[in-house]
């Protein structure tokens, strides 16, 4: 049976003579060299952004002989490559229709912990371009930007293929299949130095795959009494499969055998009983490199006013008992937490799921505390419909509340911890002019003289 074209996109500052290794195994598993396609792409010049990438593959698809417009496709991307090619497929739906197989090799789903440390100054003299010229030492600002842990890129993006009402990944063929892969290794040697545990060495296992949920947490004062909903799972499952002893760089430079079989077989589903059958063998294959894992997982936390504005000053806490002992705070949920540079009111949290233990919570609630840094202005929410706004005010503009997450836990279909994905959490507080009763200092009327 004949192939489709497959087209290999690589990631960050990378080139497309990072897959030659995969190149020859494809070649030697019977693709026609053909019809295999290496793409190439610019990341590092300050003024490119992510969505540009995206455009000008589709341009490279259109010019690239032997692939015409509507030609269906199959590809492997490594890293940045996933950002690059969900943000080609999410433009129009018919793209949709011409790409059949997406095989993510440690993808950058939520971008890398290494991002913002490659905008500064020292990224850019290991990364940076070294030709002299107007470019020189730039290290793709903007392309880092959208990397960035918790950064708008990807919480958009996700918005529109991993949360939106219509699946972008399904089982039956009509949407890609999609099949994603991370190593198990951080690096070694001197790059060791940049591993972070969690990792591949770059991106995190809990970020790389498709399966995230979105809690919205609205404490408005014209909300419903249901403060929290969750979004559906829109997309078929699509977990985080491990490859023992691969890296980030080595899972394409030095793939194990096992990988390029799963791949090789998972570029020839076809339907949604082969993708079942191909679950169940890649499941025997990782189970048990997955058990022995640190069960991660990712939140990101955005916080916005009733006006969609962002809140850039506040503090989020769980809360939880255990044993019927006392409730106190989970220290473990915020030891790891970056905040975007882009935008303050975007966090990312990456949480050990196996320190946290969430098995043992009799309790769970979550703490928020936000700040105006005025006197004039504050923000105000409740957690019930019996809960005055005004309680909890401080002088200085700082509210605070918990809200109780108790239904939560247990086995239950809606739950808050899942190990290996990422949760995104859209908190929405009012921001009102001081004091909320009586007039207010901000704006008021007088008496003409």
């Amino acid at each position: 049976m004949a192939r489709r074209p497959i087209v290999l996109i690589h990631g960050y500052s990378g080139n497309g003579r990072s897959f030659r290794t995969w190149v020859d195994k494809l070649i030697a598993r019977g693709y026609d060299p053909q019809s295999v396609h290496v793409c190439s792409y610019e990341t590092l010049t300050n003024e490119v952004t992510i969505p540009d990438i995206a455009e000008a593959f589709d341009r490279a698809l259109r010019e690239r002989v032997g692939l015409m417009e509507d030609e269906p496709f199959d590809a492997i991307v490594h890293s940045t490559g996933m950002l690059v090619l969900r943000a080609w497929l999410t433009v129009y739906a018919k793209r949709r229709d011409r790409l059949k197989h997406l095989v993510g090799l440690a993808p950058a789903t939520f971008g890398s912990p290494l991002a913002h440390k490659g905008r500064s100054w020292l990224g850019g003299v290991f990364k940076g371009r070294k030709e002299m010229g107007p470019d020189f030492l730039e290290a793709g600002d903007r392309v880092l930007d959208a990397l960035e842990l918790g950064s708008r890129f990807t919480w958009e993006l996700a918005e529109k293929d991993l949360l939106g009402s219509v699946p972008c990944y399904g089982p039956n063929g009509d949407t890609p299949y999609v099949f994603i892969f991370c190593g198990t290794e951080g690096y070694g040697g001197i790059k060791k130095l940049l591993s972070e545990p969690g990792t591949d060495g770059t991106v995190r296992w809990a970020g790389c795959g498709l399966n995230v949920r979105k809690i919205k947490v609205d404490m408005t004062l014209s909300a419903p009494d249901q403060r929290i909903a969750f979004s559906a799972w829109s997309n078929v499952n699509i977990p985080m499969l491990p490859v023992a002893g691969a890296d980030h760089g080595s899972i394409l430079s030095k793939p194990p055998e096992g990988l390029v079989d799963m791949v090789h077989a998972a570029l020839g589903v076809e339907d949604g009983q082969a993708l079942a059958e191909w679950k169940k063998d890649a499941d025997s294959r990782t189970t048990g490199v997955l058990t022995k894992l640190a069960k991660w997982q990712q939140f990101v936390i955005r916080a916005r006013d009733e006006r969609g504005d962002p809140i850039q000053d506040y503090y989020i806490q769980l809360v939880g008992r255990r044993n019927q002992g006392r409730a106190k705070a989970l220290e473990s949920f915020a030891l790891d937490v970056h905040t975007y540079n882009g935008d303050a009111s975007l966090r990312s949290f990456h949480v050990n799921l196996d320190k946290l233990d969430p098995g043992s919570l009799q309790s769970l609630s979550l703490k928020v505390i936000a700040s105006s840094g005025s006197s004039l202005v504050a923000y105000s929410g409740c957690v019930s419909a019996a809960t005055a706004a005004a309680e909890v005010h401080g002088n200085e503009g700082t509210w605070q509340a918990e809200l109780d997450l108790s239904s939560l836990l247990g086995e239950r279909e809606v739950k808050f911890f899942y190990p290996f994905t990422t949760t995104l959490v859209e908190l929405k507080l009012n921001r009102e002019p001081l004091p909320l009763t009586g007039p207010n200092r901000v704006c008021r009327f007088i008496e003409p003289k």
